[in-house]
């Protein structure tokens, strides 16, 4: 009889703990990284804590898709930051709207007419002929987060300049600002400017962890239709992820090296972490320490 008592309390024990949170020790993790690890349990569940904090994640990242660009505001912030060469070129894709952006990829890549003829009109005003060149066209485009532009483009041309400044100046084309564009659209835009090397600034794919992450790709004399495999990439700027300081050292390392070789894609690594590799494979691996 006793036995069969002890036996009941223990499954009313049990069965009261299952609505208590069951910490995990890697939870201590967390303060490392924005990775959901070390959730914890309530019973077979996940804590509620944890389900709301994903919900309003996946809503921030689904929000970030549909975030319209404040476009004037933009303007204002990048006219601001080039003011020897203060004019912003607004333009749009051949896709009318965010619906349209996103079910029709190929339209985000290509400039509308009124957008082509915009250009057209500007280098006439410039009264460029073909041979003379750009060495560099920023293109600052919404992408899939218009928001990681609103947020870190600014910013990042601003360390960029200033970077780039310290060694000998680049001529600038205009700072374009494109809506509902991808990352190919680039190549109108820079062929139309003659520019040597184009760099689109694009907002990524928002994650859970990160809604507001601009990527950055480098091509060197940009013309209609080139592949993927003809760019560099970098990606997660962001003051959680690559810092600006950061990612404007490896944009002007790229650019520099672009500059030099002649070309940008698979073809041109980025050695900015050559010594830190080789640093950390000089090191004894904690496991062997005595």
């Amino acid at each position: 009889m006793t036995a069969e008592i002890k036996s009941n309390d223990l499954a009313n024990t049990d069965h009261k703990n299952n609505g208590n949170v069951v910490h995990n020790p890697w939870r201590d993790l967390r303060q490392f990284t924005d990775a959901r690890i070390g959730l914890g349990r309530a019973g077979i569940s996940l804590p509620t804590s944890e389900m709301l904090a994903f919900q309003l994640s996946h809503a921030q990242a689904r929000d970030a898709v549909s975030f319209p660009l404040d476009i004037n505001e933009m303007k204002a912030k990048l006219t601001a930051i080039t003011k020897a060469n203060a004019r912003v070129l607004h333009l749009h894709s051949q896709a009318v709207d965010r619906v349209t952006y996103l079910q029709r990829p190929d339209l985000g890549r290509k400039l509308n007419e009124n957008s082509r003829q915009l250009l057209l009109n500007f280098v006439a005003e410039q009264q460029q002929s073909t041979q003379e060149k750009y060495d560099l066209a920023i293109v600052v485009v919404d992408g899939l987060s218009s928001l990681a532009v609103q947020k870190n483009a600014a910013p990042f041309i601003t360390e960029l300049l200033s970077q780039l400044s310290v060694n000998k100046p680049l001529t600038l084309a205009p700072i374009t600002l494109v809506e509902q564009g991808r990352v190919a659209i680039g190549d109108d835009i820079g062929e139309l400017l003659n520019a040597q090397i184009v760099m689109v600034l694009i907002g990524e794919r928002p994650g859970l962890s990160s809604p507001d992450s601009l990527g950055l790709y480098l091509t060197w004399e940009p013309k209609t239709g080139l592949n993927d495999s003809l760019r560099n990439c970098i990606s997660n700027i962001r003051p959680a992820g690559l810092t600006y300081i950061d990612a404007a050292s490896r944009a002007a390392y790229l650019l520099n090296e672009a500059k030099t070789l002649k070309l940008t894609g698979v073809n041109l690594k980025d050695r900015t972490q050559d010594d830190v590799i080789e640093h950390q494979q000089s090191s004894r691996h904690f496991l062997n320490a005595e």
